[in-house]
């Protein structure tokens, strides 16, 4: 066991864990258990985030609120929901998840299971320090479409082509917006108020949206 402790993220590495003990350790802890996990089919990282972690998560979620509410988009958060599917051998749990394209599909569902429902359209991974497992790989193999990745400085888009995750500029569920425009957002959740940013990215955004019906 490899313990890595740095005031963003708290990162335990067990290697050789199969699929039958993942799946215990997850029985036994709960769903209120304080770290989150990534699995690749035999190392299981185990990762606590702390306060230079969790603050860009927020504001993240907030800001997709925002743009789906000003679109009129239906969505389903999911917030740090367990994925994981056992004929892909992996697993993860999401800073956040969102159901945007697929979200009439699991409306009204109280769990879910990756084995029969669609994985979520979107989901935010927040890096600070490197992983000792490739994310990439496990959102792959789940068929999450599109992430957005962030490691406290840099702001990345991707998108599932062809089973790899190429960068791209804008979103596929929320085209509207780049990943320049929520990058400068996210820069600016760094320095002033919370409140402050929501009012300055919703008056954005409703400015583009007017210019956009009227082009």
């Amino acid at each position: 066991m490899i313990t890595t402790s740095i005031p963003a993220e708290q990162r335990t590495i067990l290697p050789n864990i199969s699929w039958e003990t993942l799946e215990a350790l997850l029985r036994e802890t709960g769903e209120d258990r304080g770290w989150r996990f990534a699995y690749n089919g035999s190392t299981l990282e185990l990762m606590t985030p702390l306060f230079e972690h969790e603050n860009p998560k927020i504001q993240f979620d907030r800001l997709i609120l925002v743009i789906a509410e000003e679109l009129e988009i239906e969505i389903k958060s999911a917030g740090s929901t367990t994925l994981k599917r056992q004929i892909a051998n992996c697993g993860i749990e999401p800073d956040n998840c969102y159901y945007i394209q697929n979200e009439l599909a699991v409306r009204g569902k109280q769990k879910l299971n990756l084995e029969t429902d669609p994985p979520p359209d979107l989901a935010i991974e927040i890096d600070i320090t490197s992983s000792s497992v490739n994310k990439f790989d496990i959102y792959s193999a789940l068929g999450v479409t599109e992430l957005w990745r962030y490691d406290g400085r840099v702001l990345k888009f991707y998108q599932l082509t062809e089973g790899k995750y190429i960068d791209c500029e804008f979103s596929i569920a929320f085209p509207l917006v780049s990943v320049t425009e929520i990058s400068r957002f996210i820069d600016q959740s760094k320095t002033i108020g919370e409140i402050a940013l929501l009012k300055s990215f919703r008056a954005w955004l409703r400015d583009k949206i007017v210019m956009m019906r009227t082009s």
